[in-house]
């Protein structure tokens, strides 16, 4: 389709060779998603809005956010359909990692729709169950696995970042490790969607080291230059990871501080079940404990929070959970966490990408 659409300049791009190269539409996914979002994202939010679609506030969590009920939520349908109309443009259909990549954003995508969709109907901050969202995500995660799995040529070793030697082969439990991968980083991401630009920010940010690292990884040269698996096919996911970071730049410019949009469980388990995925794609698994490190942080910041709790009758670590709102309730502005935690983001990115160089 989008070489009919683009004969008129077919001078201008070389007789078309150029659409060979990953990194030519890799640049051209993530403007390509970036454009789309900026032109139906006012429309979108419109309706969203007409549709009485808004964002439900936890009745424990900090004052200030009371001020953001009824803001228009469920935006992450915006990044995905985005997403979607790019990849269609300028990603190889015929790889089947691409597909695979689909049904995450899909899968997830639904668990999150169905999450808020409950939330709008009994106008309340609680969807689905606890446990009914982690069985559907688990159902999710378990056939991702298993296509990995079974994909020919795919490896079930484990890189281990900065002792490239150690490789150790998981065989076959290497599918309930993806599942937990995968399903941790969802929530992982869902949790730290929680002030205005706080987790599509430090996603874009990890979806473009994996970029980087999904470009390497299928490049058969700089994949054994730099040490690392090699395999067949991967490299295509750059381009589903440029039109993530275009999609997520578009989504920022109405999700800033104050936001128009929320991108609600739909996007947010969406995305963090894409980056869960790639590390296990790409097999730099261990290394997304230091790409999605602000993730991290905030799932355990949960976690030691409930286990402190209860363990000591009432007693707390932090003055609210998520990390974010301990850091709002000791008086930081909103805009400050958000900014700072990106920083964060940034610095644990680079650390990551140290990794291809230093063995």
């Amino acid at each position: 389709m989008l070489y009919y659409f683009l004969y008129p300049l077919k001078s201008v791009f070389g007789g078309f060779n150029v659409f060979r190269y990953i990194t030519f539409r890799t640049i051209f996914a993530v403007l390509t998603a970036l454009a789309i979002m900026l032109l139906i994202g006012t429309w979108c939010i419109r309706k969203l809005r007409e549709l009485q679609i808004g964002q439900y506030i936890r009745e424990d969590g900090p004052q200030s956010h009371f001020s953001k009920a009824g803001t228009p939520t469920m935006g992450g349908l915006m990044i995905i359909f985005a997403m979607l109309v790019t990849t269609l443009l300028w990603a190889d259909l015929t790889n089947g990692y691409i597909w695979l990549f689909w049904l995450v954003t899909l899968g997830f995508g639904f668990i999150g729709f169905l999450d808020d969709y409950l939330k709008v109907i009994k106008k309340h901050n609680r969807g689905l169950t606890g446990r009914e969202k982690l069985v559907c995500q688990c159902i999710v995660a378990l056939v991702v696995a298993l296509w990995l799995y079974y994909t020919p040529g795919f490896s079930t070793t484990l890189t281990m970042p900065f002792f490239k030697e150690i490789q150790p082969d998981l065989q076959w439990f290497f599918i309930p490790l993806a599942v937990f991968v995968i399903v941790g980083t969802a929530n992982a991401v869902n949790l730290t969607d929680g002030l205005d630009g706080l987790a599509i920010g430090p996603v874009a940010i990890a979806a473009g080291v994996y970029m980087i690292f999904a470009y390497l990884t299928g490049n058969i040269k700089t994949a054994s230059y730099l040490q690392i698996p090699y395999i067949r096919g991967v490299g295509e996911l750059s381009v589903f990871l440029g039109a993530l970071i275009g999609a997520g730049m578009g989504f920022l410019w109405f999700n800033s501080y104050p936001a128009q949009v929320f991108m609600g469980d739909v996007g947010a388990l969406a995305l963090g079940g894409i980056l869960g995925t790639v590390a296990l794609a790409t097999k730099q698994e261990i290394l997304l404990i230091v790409v999605g490190g602000l993730f991290v942080i905030e799932a355990l910041s949960v976690i030691l929070q409930v286990g402190f709790f209860k363990a000591t009758n009432g007693r707390r670590i932090f003055r609210m959970a998520p990390l974010h709102h301990h850091f709002e309730l000791k008086g930081w502005p909103e805009p400050k966490v958000i900014v700072r935690f990106w920083i964060m983001a940034i610095v644990l990115g680079l650390l990551s990408l140290s990794a291809l160089k230093l063995r």
